[in-house]
């Protein structure tokens, strides 16, 4: 099982990033998608869902607006299109996936850091 993320980096306040997570070694299409974010000294919190079809998605409020998550079935990859963003978003994004109908994460990514920052 792999979860590759990527399109991280160093971008001014207001500015855009796209993040991507390519995964392989399960059923992409049965798994729930998520991004998580921990910056230093913080705790892991949730950024953002997709349901498994894509039809469902739902976001932290303080990203609400700004974020969009989104997924491809056929390349087995989700998105977290970032708009807009401040400094208060820097951190280490990280992809999961959690099978439909489980209480929790089956896998993790190991993370690309977003700085925010003039």
């Amino acid at each position: 099982v792999q979860l590759v993320e990527s399109g991280g980096g160093l971008v001014q306040p207001g500015g855009s990033l796209r993040l991507s997570c390519a995964v392989s070694g399960f059923t992409f299409r049965l798994y729930d998608m998520s991004w998580y974010r921990q910056a230093p000294g913080k705790e892991r919190e949730l950024v953002a869902r997709i349901s498994s079809d894509g039809d469902s998605t739902n976001y932290a409020d303080s990203v609400k607006g700004r974020f969009t998550i989104s997924r491809d079935n056929a390349v087995n990859t989700v998105y977290l299109q970032m708009n807009s963003l401040k400094p208060e978003d820097t951190a280490v994004y990280s992809c999961a996936a959690r099978r439909v109908g489980r209480g929790r994460n089956d896998y993790w990514g190991q993370g690309t850091q977003v700085t925010v920052s003039s």
